[in-house]
């Protein structure tokens, strides 16, 4: 017990340690995770912990997140995506497995051994690219869905993988297996011994208790589980079906994240679906760290040192061969600029999967452990030079595509005196509400398909351009406007936008959307007297809603509502002045102290103008 407890401790402190450092150094948590691992692997060394086995049970980490991958995917979608699955996905796993076989037998590996470790390489990092994507929001671009679809794809090409990998096993290699182990491997699997013909049937029908479970069984068993009101109790029914569901994958041979993801799908339209996400998320995210911990502690540095040129060389090889192939296969798909570059370094790595198949291939004799001991090395490096590939990108890459690449502006030919940046969910009722009126407004947004589908509606005063830009304003007619509105999505570019309209036209009315309560001050720092907080009068009508459903009267709720608002700009007025752009405000002695001070008194006196305003209420009546 005190052994475990102590593996525990070491592992959560070195995750909580090295994570935070890293994301504040914009290097990300996988990368943090990574070197983490890399820190306390002496350590793991001297304890004599099989860091191969923790690593085994981390990766059921990729398990829970390919499930939860499938819940955001509903079975439309998926067929959709078809043309790049099977194009992306079927391309980039043949021709890597290909060049990386031409490769090894050209440095003299026969043709079967050269295969397998095509097959190895082949595969990307599932674990580490989408936990990457969506850190850096980048899931949803086309960069991103094309590497998910080529993802999707290896996850699926283990299955045939698995099948084939004993045809190429080495015979004599296979033989002192064999010997070394004695004969005695106890094995769930139901499918070892079966022929052909009776293991597709096996495979098939796993497959469909999948699908129809899913689709007939889950929603009676929730329902039944959700009526004892038992949060734990739903977490754990959410646990025990996707640990059934990676059982039930491996004792037929087929591979229990695919067999978790295709249960996400058939899931995607549950009622369900959101609890289930909330419970699973949280040991997703504890075991994808443990297992990106786990790879880095892997790392066999006396190996490394040993035969470091071989294994960087065998590493960078593999980086820049599987970058042409991407890179080819995104400009065949039309993948453009910077998002070719994303999908390119991105998947140029190779993956978890690598280290399963490395497993399998040394217990069941198929390659020697010399060389299995080598690629394990590369699978590790590969893995961990990913997310710097990814700071490339964001640093460098992307950078040089924004300034050099980006769409040309719209001319703009109209000069309507009020000019709104922005035609998003805010800006685009603003403009209605003013043209219903009588106003024309100019509208400029830096979305092409939201311009796109607003010309199919008819709307033809909408331009495409970075508002932030002098030029772009200037030909809007910013010098001659009577009123600036400001609702882009970008906190910084609002902030830099009010700046400089600010700045250089002081009889322009500036109205600007702000993101929270401190930008408020940073607007109003910049010049800025008319401000709106996005959430702020939805809020407000919540809680007017509320007073009502408490039994206030519609009238007294109003009160009440107004009351609350004029205190609340009454107290942001009173705290502006010690407010410091340049400081956090969790770092602002000043600015905490005077709402500190005063913070009781407000409450003190809402509390009182509250009270009146609900005693008077019957009086009226």
């Amino acid at each position: 017990m005190s052994d475990f407890l102590l593996l525990a401790f070491i592992l959560l402190c070195a995750g909580i340690i090295a994570v935070p450092i890293a994301t504040r150094l914009k290097l990300g948590s996988v990368l943090g995770y990574l070197i983490a691992g890399i820190c306390i692997s002496p350590l793991l060394g001297l304890l004599q912990v099989d860091v191969i086995a923790i690593q085994h049970f981390a990766e059921f980490g990729v398990v829970m997140m390919l499930f939860l991958v499938g819940l955001e995917l509903e079975p439309k979608l998926l067929w959709q995506m078809r043309n790049r699955l099977m194009g992306l996905g079927g391309g980039q796993v043949l021709l890597t497995m290909i060049l990386v076989m031409s490769v090894a037998m050209a440095f003299g590996q026969p043709w079967n051994i050269a295969l397998v470790i095509g097959m190895i390489l082949a595969l990307s990092s599932t674990a580490i690219v989408l936990q990457t994507l969506n850190e850096k929001g980048l899931m949803k671009s086309d960069g991103g869905q094309a590497g998910f679809s080529v993802l999707l794809f290896q996850d699926i090409a283990v299955i045939p993988m698995l099948a084939l990998l004993p045809l190429l096993a080495f015979p004599e290699v296979a033989q002192l297996t064999a010997g070394s182990e004695g004969g005695e491997h106890a094995s769930l699997s139901i499918v070892d011994g079966l022929n052909g013909w009776q293991t597709m049937l096996v495979t098939v029908g796993a497959v469909a208790v999948v699908i129809l479970g899913g689709n007939y069984l889950t929603r009676p068993v929730f329902r039944f589980v959700a009526s004892a009101n038992l949060r734990e109790l739903f977490t754990a029914t959410a646990l025990v079906m996707v640990i059934g569901i990676a059982l039930l994958m491996t004792v037929v041979g087929l591979s229990p994240a695919l067999g978790t993801f295709l249960a996400g799908v058939v899931l995607a339209n549950s009622e369900y679906r959101h609890e289930l996400e909330s419970d699973i998320d949280p040991f997703r995210g504890l075991l994808l760290g443990l297992f990106f911990i786990t790879v880095g502690a892997s790392i066999d540095f006396g190996l490394l040192s040993q035969s470091f040129g071989i294994v960087i060389s065998m590493t960078m090889g593999l980086i820049l061969l599987k970058a042409l192939v991407l890179f080819l296969l995104g400009t065949i798909f039309k993948i453009r600029g910077a998002q070719r570059w994303l999908f390119t370094l991105a998947l140029a790595q190779a993956g978890e999967f690598g280290f399963v198949l490395l497993s399998f291939t040394t217990a069941n004799g198929i390659l020697p452990d010399p060389i299995a001991d080598q690629l394990l090395l590369v699978v590790a490096l590969s893995m961990l030079i990913t997310p710097l590939l990814f700071i490339l990108y964001d640093q460098i890459v992307a950078g040089i595509y924004s300034r050099g690449q980006e769409p040309e502006a719209d001319e703009i030919t109209e000069d309507n005196g009020i000019i709104i940046a922005g035609r998003g969910r805010i800006g685009g009722i603003v403009d209605r509400m003013l043209r219903t009126a009588g106003y024309t407004s100019t509208v400029i947004d830096y979305s092409s398909k939201q311009l796109d589908m607003l010309r199919m509606f008819g709307v033809s005063h909408a331009y495409f351009g970075d508002a932030t830009r002098p030029d772009l304003l200037h030909a809007a007619g910013i010098d001659k406007a009577r009123l600036l509105i400001v609702t882009i999505d970008d906190k910084e570019q609002i902030t830099e936008l009010v700046s400089y309209a600010a700045r250089n036209y002081p009889n322009l009315h500036i109205i600007a959307r702000a993101v929270d309560r401190h930008h408020v001050y940073e607007l109003w720092a910049h010049g800025c007297r008319d401000i709106i907080r996005e959430t702020y009068d939805s809020s407000l009508r919540i809680g007017r809603s509320a007073f009502e459903a408490m039994g206030v009267p519609r009238e007294a709720a109003d009160e009440m509502k107004m009351a609350f608002h004029e205190m609340d700009q009454q107290s942001m007025i009173e705290v502006a002045d010690v407010y410091d752009i340049e400081i956090p405000a969790h770092e602002n002695e000043a600015y905490i102290t005077r709402v500190r001070e005063r913070a009781e008194a407000w409450e003190a006196e809402l509390h009182d103008r509250m009270m009146e305003i609900m005693e008077d209420e019957p009086e009226k009546a």
